[in-house]
């Protein structure tokens, strides 16, 4: 456990500094013209079938870029059936985006809820014949790409703002990176220690953004009232039934509701759930092993752990 500490300790060193960061955001070809160009599609309704929603409208930026919903609200107040993920710290070797993994870049992710009937709701044709319509947006895409609106330098300028919304001004930060021990309290530090140790959150969420990017069953499918299959409707192998990408729990204190549907409105009761998943869904099917026994942490272990993943919250949002 110890050399488990040490991996994620050099892990976030390596990565999580702010200059890392700015390089990643402004790498070769992300100019501030295409950023800002991607920032105005991502807030502009003229993407949605009803010209009523953006991306902004699911990914509130007061909220981490997370939403405030159990589910997505599309056009026309349709529901989606998971809840918006947050598309903050999404830099660190990223392969799979979305809950299932469904898109394998930035860019792909970038174009699917344009079209999505119960998001956007837009045939991406006719968004690039908005956008070729519209004078501004037309000399932008000359300005920036020189070429007129496309699929891809649509997805490339959203994908490019995306790539900026990295964070990594945390109390954490300050105590583990500034090497500030009186950036956080004694029950932060002691929840660190439970979530590297005795509450086995390291085991998913490990690295600079505190998660490995795996897909895992948490035990939220029964396959009756939790039915939603998860990664195993992309990938159609049985052994990811109930399989979701694991988060980052950066900005986690931003991001309730919390799990792919939404379900839990507090960390309180996120923390009671994993302390013994058995408790809430009593036959879940294909559940991670990890999980098979109750973590055991009493109240005041919750309380710390809960302590630690607060001081994850970036100070711009303080």
């Amino acid at each position: 456990m110890q050399l488990m500490k040490e991996r994620i300790s050099v892990l976030l060193l390596l990565v999580v500094i702010p200059v890392f960061i700015l390089q990643m955001a402004f790498r070769p070809g992300n100019t501030a013209s295409k950023i800002e160009l991607g920032r105005r599609l991502f807030f502009d309704p003229i993407l949605s079938g009803d010209s009523t929603v953006s991306c902004a409208s699911c990914h509130k930026e007061q909220f981490a870029f997370a939403d405030t919903s159990a589910v997505s609200i599309g056009v026309h107040g349709r529901k989606g059936k998971r809840n918006t993920p947050t598309i903050m710290n999404i830099l660190l070797g990223r392969k799979f985006f979305f809950w299932d993994g469904r898109a394998a870049s930035l860019e792909e992710q970038a174009l699917k809820p344009i079209e999505d009937p119960s998001e956007m709701n837009l045939p991406l044709g006719q968004a690039i014949a908005r956008l070729r319509k519209n004078e501004q947006y037309r000399n932008d895409f000359q300005n920036v790409f020189h070429q007129l609106p496309d699929t891809a330098n649509l997805a490339a300028a959203i994908a490019a703002f995306e790539r900026t919304l990295e964070t990594s001004n945390s109390s954490f930060d300050e105590w583990k990176f500034s090497d500030n021990p009186a950036a956080v309290t004694d029950d932060v530090k002691r929840g660190f220690e439970l979530f590297n140790g005795k509450a086995k959150c390291v085991r998913c969420h490990f690295g600079a953004d505190f998660t490995t990017q795996e897909f895992r069953n948490i035990g939220l499918f029964d396959g009756r009232k939790l039915n939603d299959s998860g990664r195993s409707a992309i990938t159609k192998n049985r052994e990811d039934l109930g399989k979701f990408m694991t988060p980052t729990l950066r900005n986690i204190e931003m991001t309730a509701p919390y799990m792919h549907n939404g379900m839990f409105s507090t960390l309180d009761e996120v923390i009671e759930f994993y302390n013994d998943t058995r408790k809430l869904v009593y036959n879940p099917i294909n559940r991670d092993t990890i999980l098979s026994q109750p973590l055991g942490l009493n109240a005041r272990e919750k309380a710390e752990l809960k302590a630690f993943l607060l001081s994850l919250t970036d100070k711009r949002f303080k």
